[in-house]
């Protein structure tokens, strides 16, 4: 049974492979119908390289090495992200590659290198960008194009990289510094997991285009760790003397640049981009509990306050709770992350006490509820539910939104009970919005809790999904930090919570954000950003811990200067607008517009606007043609390859990855989308039947091992 389990899996993750190799070619045929005719001898269409019957496994064309250097000051991170594409072919090439980024970084540089000429990008609306660019592709101009489909997923493409050529694009970002019970820690994230793509999302082009903006091929693991090598080097300025700096997921080098300055390499020099970087930091004197920064932009003055509330508070008898356990085991979890994913509920079932009540629920393509509703925490019904856990395995789609659903539905809104929603997932999907739009309208008085599993989690959608539900977010990157993380993590929801939370200031008016205030657990800093004609007076905040009032006073003429504020204001105004979005209190072109707005005059990179950079000169000769090739991502660290794909090769599928010219063929995309879009479309909708028809022959119940 589990075998003809795993092969209906297999069919489905071939049905989605194929579904994504249709994506891309729709979306490059809508981009190539949208383009400016150019002549005769104009980029002839994309090159979509699949692989023939019985040709070896074999390198892409386009070499990719990335080279980060990171400056944090204070609480800011100005990071510098420097990619080499290197044509190793005989061909033309535009290549494109999709990565990620902080979902809290404001991306707004980019340079683009080509021998000793450098070319400035500039910001514009993202049509306009994206004209520029296919303007300058089909006329053989070297040109550079960054695009953003979600806050934290970011796609180059860079054209005409000439044969045996280097083309280097930097683009530059920078992003707060994160602080949790006195330590800080700066993450960059480094791959992309794959995305779930939900069938019931692909109902118009838009929602297809949206689609292969996520998507991107994965290397086999045939080829090995030497793709997309990433070095790093981190100068660590915090303004204080750092101590007990460690990275959890790599192995660095660490030499003093001065008292209170650090410098930070990796080990080995080199690592695959298959895991995120975490740097995490101390200060070797008391921790800091307030941080106060400004800039003037524009004529108006920016506010940067980091705000942490006692780390120990008068502990009262803790409030009976709601629990409920919401846990992954769709195929993306295969591996070490369903390993940390049922270590971590277990570890969490364990401290649930007599008085609280929980339930457990599990999803992959299907969903299933331990028991109907919330049960008491006799000792056997947690002993079922530990018994429950331990016989999950991973396996089927990331069908999530059935499982949230189902976790807000609170049969009593009026109990005095605390109700607490913790998810454990990597949270590789993109039906994002919905996500959101749930929280937004049925969250009611649960907090919503999020567990990231793995080395590459979606940290956009848990950040978002914790902040709509008044939670937090706590990431577990790898086994051994199970226990300590999910100790802490549930030490924090016993202790009262900061809540009722209001920000007053005595002088001019403050345009602060989030406008929505979260809870605030022990050790968690609560960071706001504002903008004034003027910084003065006091900003004064309130709120209660428990039952007692807390308040604390800063003096706004004290902060510092510092030169990040004004686009970390910016940034967060947009998170702002699209859970306005979410919650339906601003029409999408309401949003898009203010968006739109915001990234033209901070110069940054959001879903509305992107950077550009062009050259003036023709370096492509007339008539030489231009290859396609879409750089593949290399598996997250801890995933199942083979849980997602299976281990036979003939179930694998020809269209794995992108290989060089002489072990491919080219398939010609339409060089107009009349008849042909709504033949993908009908197309595109008979794999969506098929592939609801897959899931439903799939489904199945998971029985309680005894």
């Amino acid at each position: 049974m589990r075998s003809l389990s795993r092969s209906r899996h297999r069919l489905t993750i071939g049905a989605l492979t194929l579904l994504s190799v249709i994506l891309t070619c729709l979306v490059a045929a809508t981009l190539r119908a949208a383009a400016p005719p150019s002549g005769e001898d104009d980029f002839n269409g994309g090159a979509l390289m699949l692989r023939g019957k019985g040709a070896a496994q074999a390198m892409p064309a386009i070499r990719l090495g990335t080279d980060m250097d990171v400056t944090v000051t204070g609480q800011v991170a100005r990071v510098r992200v420097t990619q080499a594409f290197r044509n190793t072919s005989d061909r033309w090439m535009e290549a494109t590659y999709l990565y990620p980024l902080p979902d809290d970084g404001a991306v707004d540089s980019l340079r683009m290198v080509v021998g000793q000429r450098t070319f400035v990008g500039r910001i514009e609306k993202r049509e306009e960008a994206r004209r520029i660019y296919e303007k300058a592709k089909a006329e053989g101009r070297k040109a550079g194009l960054v695009e953003s489909s979600r806050p934290n997923l970011f796609r180059n493409h860079v054209a005409n990289v000439g044969p045996r050529e280097t083309v280097l694009i930097a683009i530059e970002y920078q992003a707060p510094v994160r602080q949790l019970g006195g330590e800080f820690a700066l993450r960059l994230p480094l791959v992309v997991g794959p995305r779930y793509v939900p069938p019931h999302t692909l109902d118009s082009d838009a929602d297809l285009a949206d689609a292969a903006d996520v998507t991107a091929p994965l290397a086999a693991p045939a080829l090995g760790k030497s793709l997309n090598p990433v070095s790093i080097t981190v100068h660590l300025k915090p303004g204080f003397k750092p101590a007990n700096i460690i990275s959890p997921y790599h192995r660095i080098s660490v030499a003093e640049a001065g008292e209170t300055e650090r410098t930070i390499t990796l080990a080995h020099g080199e690592v695959p981009a298959d895991r995120d970087f975490e740097l995490r930091w101390r200060s070797a004197s008391a921790d800091p509990t307030i941080g106060l920064f400004r800039q003037e932009h524009g004529g108006e003055q920016y506010l940067m306050a980091s705000i942490t509330p006692p780390a120990t508070v008068a502990q009262g008898a803790v409030a009976p709770r709601e629990m409920v356990f919401v846990i992954d085991n769709s195929g993306s979890m295969g591996g070490q992350s369903m390993e940390a994913a049922r270590a971590g509920l277990i570890h969490a079932l364990g401290t649930l006490r007599p008085q609280d009540s929980f339930n457990v629920i599990r999803f992959d393509d299907t969903m299933t509820m331990l028991f109907e509703q919330s049960t008491p925490a006799t000792a056997e019904q947690v002993d079922l539910a530990k018994r429950f856990a331990e016989g999950l395995e991973a396996d089927g789609g990331t069908e999530m939104l059935p499982a949230l659903k189902a976790a807000l539905v609170d049969s009593d809104p009026k109990a005095s009970t605390i109700r607490q929603v913790i998810f454990l997932t990597d949270g590789d999907l993109s039906n994002e919005r919905e996500m959101m739009a749930e929280i937004a309208a049925n969250g009611g008085r649960s907090r919503v809790f999020m567990v990231g599993i793995g080395s590459a989690p979606n940290t956009f959608l848990m950040r978002r999904m914790a902040e709509a539900g008044r939670g937090t977010y706590t990431n577990i990157g790898q086994d051994g930090e199970v226990a300590a993380k999910m100790t802490a993590l549930l030490d924090r929801l016993q202790r009262p919570a900061v809540h009722e939370l209001s920000v007053s200031v005595d002088g001019a008016p403050l345009d602060l954000t989030p406008s929505r205030l979260p809870d605030l657990y022990a050790g968690e800093p609560l960071v706001l950003l504002g903008r004034s004609k003027a910084l003065s007076g006091t900003l004064t905040v309130t709120g209660m811990i428990g039952y007692k009032p807390w308040t604390i006073s800063l003096d706004l003429a004290t902060a510092l200067q510092s030169p990040a504020v004004a686009k970390l204001w910016a940034h967060r105004r947009i998170a702002d607008i699209e859970a306005q979005r979410w919650s339906g209190q601003i029409e999408d072109g309401a949003a898009d517009t203010d968006i739109a707005r915001l990234g033209l005059d901070f110069a940054l990179v959001t879903t509305q606007t992107s950077l550009v950079a062009e050259d003036t000169t023709p370096s492509r000769p007339a008539g030489a043609r231009l290859m396609r090739e879409e750089l593949p991502l290399l598996l997250p660290a801890g995933w199942d390859f083979d849980a997602l794909f299976g281990n036979d090769p003939v179930n694998t599928g020809d269209a794995e990855g992108r290989l060089p010219s002489d072990q491919t063929e080219q398939v010609e995309l339409p060089q107009t989308a009349t008849g042909f879009m709504a033949g993908m479309m009908q197309g595109a909708a008979l794999l969506a039947i098929g592939l609801l028809g897959l899931v439903a022959t799939a489904r199945r119940r998971r029985k309680v091992r005894a």
